[in-house]
């Protein structure tokens, strides 16, 4: 179901990719993989740097996977150690056969602390959809967490109980059909998709990202996301139940926003910084100039320098 901040995903066009150079991102700190069984099913996790019991926890947000944090994690200390979560559904995770629901991702959440960092609490990094997990976790078990880095995860617009015969009227019908991503002839061509979307990415990044996010099918690439997360979510929105979570929110959090952003002007005065700093106890927030939604693509060296300065405060 769909859970986070997004926008329609584009189909395949080759004009962009006939410009792209034949390179891709050389990452800097060179990650490791392995799978955890969490909750019956498959969670790919990534690591960086040495192995600790209180690493740095990234989470994606949706569509992308934890391995596009690479950016991020190169501009950081080669000896912090950083661990990102492929969501169930998403990257080499699992896919979930009775669909996707916003409470399986907290509960995901808290089974990856148990085996990762058991005995302290944790410091996580979310973006989006990951940002809007870790905060309403955070709330629920503030004493499982010791500093959150929100990248642009601070929830979605108001909704309203007429809305939802329409809603669910509409997943009703969604569930007649089986959705699918549009696929491409190359991952050359998944790149320019990425770069029309967001023309703030450099041409390495998009490539980097297209291989993150792509798989050979036959003769095609396809994106490596159940299809399912496209159907709507017939659970309506309720943001005084998420900003009752983070009332209860006790660790100090970092908001990264980015200046173009068009995600955070759709909450009209619900994103201004007076009313989140009323629903967050000890709040901070950073705007990062000329930087749109996907700030760990755009600007990976601002967004690190913040996220060690925060983690590094007293």
């Amino acid at each position: 179901m769909r859970t986070g901040c997004h926008t329609a995903w584009p189909s395949g066009d080759s004009r962009v990719a006939d410009h792209l150079p034949n390179m891709s991102y050389q990452p800097r700190r060179p990650p490791r993989h392995e799978m955890l069984v969490i909750r019956g099913l498959r969670h790919h996790v990534t690591r960086w740097g040495p192995n600790s019991d209180s690493p740095i926890l990234f989470l994606h947000g949706w569509m992308d996977t934890a391995a596009t944090f690479q950016f991020v994690v190169d501009c950081m200390s080669e000896q912090s150690p950083c661990v990102g979560l492929d969501w169930r559904g998403f990257g080499h995770s699992d896919w979930e056969p009775n669909g996707y629901w916003f409470p399986n991702y907290l509960a995901d959440l808290d089974e990856l602390l148990h085996l990762i960092t058991p005995h302290q609490p944790a410091r996580l990094v979310g973006h989006s959809m990951g940002g809007n997990v870790a905060s309403l976790y955070a709330g629920v078990r503030p004493e499982r967490v010791e500093r959150l880095v929100n990248i642009e995860g601070f929830g979605l617009p108001r909704t309203s109980p007429d809305q939802a015969p329409e809603r669910y009227r509409e997943w009703l019908e969604e569930l007649r059909y089986t959705p699918d991503f549009a696929s491409y002839a190359s991952f050359d061509e998944l790149a320019g998709a990425l770069m029309r979307r967001n023309p703030r990415l450099d041409p390495e990044r998009a490539q980097f990202i297209a291989r993150s996010w792509g798989v050979e099918h036959r003769s095609e690439i396809r994106l490596r996301a159940d299809p399912r997360h496209k159907l709507v979510n017939p659970v309506l929105y309720r943001r005084d139940e998420a900003e009752a979570c983070w009332r209860h929110v006790g660790a100090p959090v970092l908001l990264l926003l980015g200046e173009v952003s068009e995600q955070r002007a759709r909450l009209g005065a619900d994103g201004s910084d007076a009313h989140l700093r009323e629903v967050f106890q000890d709040l901070r927030i950073k705007t990062i100039t000329g930087a749109g939604h996907m700030l760990h693509h755009e600007r990976p060296e601002e967004v690190a320098r913040l996220i060690e300065k925060f983690l590094q405060s007293a």
